[in-house]
């Protein structure tokens, strides 16, 4: 049996998307023609490969396996497409980057705009990617190359059959209320501050699985947002942890050191085989990178 590589392209699609009804307006077909083929590739394999329920579509346990194969397909697919037209026309014509929040404000713009003053034809796009996700939309090459991050006790997913790279190390700075206890402190152990009232992402966010790994913390204000929480530090209502490359001078808050030095991992993640284009902007994010390795 050989399974039908558009009708593996749909159920990568639906898997990246959540939703048949999401997959279909992005590949361009009604949801019942997507449906249909959906259904098609299940009789293929034997088996369902979905569940579908009113608050989307998940894969089943044999989807999630073929969907790890799909992906490679696809981005094998891409990859041949890519490298017809580079033949064509003598270089590729678009490169889609997916970054977390923080390095798409921080790392990435400076690359972007000398990579598009270098290669002025050249179609660029970004695609916000919270980690641990994406590696499998650069497995489909639905991504050129990913920036993610790691924090201390997380583990990194697989990067199979991909590459990816430390970028820089951003070490994590305690900011404090400007009348906080530590705050004419020069550095400060975690310890001592397990009754203080924290901010932090959402649970299950990398930062909160940190913190949480730290002993007993009380989350009092969950945001994602460093704007928000450097808000909140100095309205004197909490405590956080903040990456170095976030924080600008700034008299409301107070930003000690911890007496263990932390850091948080930049990570860029891309094919085995990037595109020159890619390489290209892998080299202007290691000159243009706000902290040292």
């Amino acid at each position: 049996m050989l399974l039908d590589a558009s009708r593996l392209h749909v159920l990568v699609e639906v898997a990246h998307a959540g939703s048949i009804a999401a997959a279909a307006t992005r590949m361009g077909f009604t949801p019942s023609a997507l449906s249909q083929q959906l259904t098609k590739l299940e009789r293929e394999v034997g088996a369902p490969l979905v569940d579908r329920g009113r608050a989307g579509t998940t894969l089943t346990e044999l989807g999630r396996i073929l969907l790890e194969h799909g992906e490679r397909v696809v981005g094998e697919l891409r990859d041949a497409e890519r490298a017809v037209q580079s033949a064509i026309n003598n270089q590729p014509q678009q490169i889609a980057v997916g970054a977390f929040s923080t390095a798409a404000r921080t790392v990435l713009p400076q690359a972007l705009a000398v990579l598009r003053t270098q290669r002025p034809g050249v179609r660029f796009s970004l695609v916000d990617v919270e980690p641990p996700d994406g590696y499998g939309l650069v497995v489909a090459r639905e991504l050129d190359l990913l920036i993610t991050h790691r924090y201390p006790g997380t583990v990194l997913p697989p990067a199979t059959g991909l590459r990816r790279q430390l970028l820089f190390r951003d070490p994590l700075r305690l900011v404090l209320p400007r009348g906080h206890r530590f705050a004419g402190s020069a550095e400060v152990a975690l310890a001592d501050l397990q009754d203080d009232d924290w901010i932090s992402g959402a649970p299950g966010v990398s930062y909160r699985v940190f913190l949480e790994s730290l002993g007993s913390v009380h989350v009092a204000y969950e945001t994602a947002d460093y704007e928000v929480t450097l808000a909140l530090i100095a309205a004197g209502l909490g405590i956080s942890l903040v990456p170095a490359s976030m924080l600008r001078h700034d008299d409301r808050v107070a930003v000690r050191n911890l007496r263990a030095p932390t850091t948080r991992e930049i990570y860029i993640v891309h094919a085995c085989r990037p595109s020159a284009l890619v390489a290209e902007l892998i080299s202007e994010l290691r000159a243009t990178r706000t902290q040292p390795v």
